[in-house]
């Protein structure tokens, strides 16, 4: 068990804890008294609190989704800022924790190893690592949302956006030298996505109005 007074073990597993944390799902509980896991979605993130609340409170519904969003992005950020600003751990142990950030999201030891789709945590935690990829993924998000508003898809065009960019802006990422933590979070985020990406070619997702 020594390996458990590693620093760098430690911050994985906070940044899988703390990555786990259900905000979504604790806000709407706790404002609205509504559980969004049986809902909607099911999803705890942000579009999936808008979309079951906003049927009995707009004004609120919007309130808690913002304040999701925000919530699920910082998880990571926090981590991240701590262990680089504190502990001045190394590019890689970096890359892990926004890697564990983001699978603490999606498979949170708090609810039985269920979770959200990854965006606004995975979104956190590139804006930390490549801040201006995570800029133009999110102006390519947002845009995609106003145009055909559909959560899913401005999601995955917002990843595309990213990963793009990563190679145009930082063709070798700084010390690692290879994109594999930029794809396995983009593998985490579209996996779970697939239920959002058959209804999209069905015809059958739901708009976000």
């Amino acid at each position: 068990m020594d390996f458990l007074f590693n620093i760098n073990v430690q911050f994985y597993i906070l940044a899988y804890l703390v990555g786990g944390i259900p905000f979504g799902l604790l806000l709407a509980k706790q404002f609205a008294k509504i559980d969004v896991r049986e809902a909607g979605s099911k999803s705890i993130g942000a579009t999936n609190v808008l979309r079951v609340l906003k049927e009995t409170n707009p004004t609120l519904a919007k309130k808690l989704a913002a304040a999701t969003l925000i919530l699920d992005a910082l998880k990571g950020i926090v981590v991240l800022f701590v262990a680089n600003n504190i502990f001045v751990l190394t590019d890689a142990t970096l890359w892990m924790i926004a890697v564990l950030a983001v699978v603490g999201h999606c498979y949170s030891p708090f609810l039985k190893f269920e979770g959200g789709k990854g965006v606004a945590t995975g979104m956190g935690v590139m804006l930390f690592m490549l801040p201006i990829e995570t800029l133009i993924a999110g102006i390519a998000w947002f845009i995609t949302g106003k145009v055909l508003k559909i959560s899913s898809l401005s999601s995955l065009v917002g990843l595309a956006a990213l990963i793009i960019s990563s190679y145009i802006l930082h063709y070798d990422i700084p010390v690692i030298k290879t994109h594999a933590p930029i794809y396995l979070i983009a593998f985490i985020i579209v996996y779970k996505h697939i239920p959002n990406i058959m209804r999209l070619f069905s015809g059958q997702e739901g708009k976000v109005v």
